[in-house]
């Protein structure tokens, strides 16, 4: 509890701070989220415990992660708290902390034994990768291809598809992705140096 107390006293400092960082008045953040002026006063100064249902709105407003307001008040410093996450066999490591917009992901896939058989997914938008180390096997509709170190490729992800390790060494890579379809204005390799995927007969 004094770890919790600790974050949850800077989240006040935090939030003056994301305020006048946007010119915005008390009263201006009030109407565009709902909050009266006389909570987010409180909540400014430490005096208003917050809650989960006052923080969405504000950072939804600030255009910042809800984990960004309960942590230590801004410092100018420009590095990224890596905050590892692992879904499907695979560990995404987030690169950038604003919400919406392109993200940056840093993902590692350890061997072709943790992500089984290719389940393709849909989500909306447009991603590019590149393959840093290992060889990544990327299922692209009805293509099945593998990627070695430095080739890139790009997709829209509407277009069912899914990762793996191509053997059983680990794969790194880094993960361009826009929710909107966001491209990233890069290109990748000519088609002909991405090397099919071999499957047994």
């Amino acid at each position: 509890m004094d770890d919790l107390d600790r974050a949850l006293e800077t989240v006040g400092p935090r939030l003056r701070a994301l305020r006048r960082k946007r010119e915005t008045t008390l009263a201006d953040l009030s109407a565009a989220t709902g909050i009266s002026v006389s909570t987010l006063s409180r909540l400014e100064s430490g005096t208003r415990r917050p809650t989960r249902e006052l923080l969405l709105p504000l950072a939804r407003v600030h255009g910042v992660m809800l984990d960004e307001l309960v942590g230590a008040p801004p410092t100018g410093d420009p590095r990224i708290h890596l905050r590892p996450i692992t879904r499907h066999g695979m560990t995404m490591v987030p690169l950038t902390r604003r919400a919406g917009g392109i993200q940056a992901y840093k993902l590692v896939i350890p061997t072709d034994s943790g992500r089984g058989e290719p389940d393709p997914q849909t989500p909306e938008g447009y991603e590019w990768l590149y393959v840093r180390n290992g060889r990544l096997r990327l299922v692209l509709g009805e293509d099945d291809l593998v990627l070695v170190p430095g080739e890139a490729a790009e997709f829209d992800t509407r277009v069912p598809h899914w990762f793996g390790a191509a053997d059983a060494a680990p794969v790194e890579f880094p993960s361009l992705f826009g929710k909107q379809g966001e491209r990233a204005h890069l290109r990748a390799r000519p088609a002909s140096k991405i090397i099919p995927h071999q499957t047994d007969p």
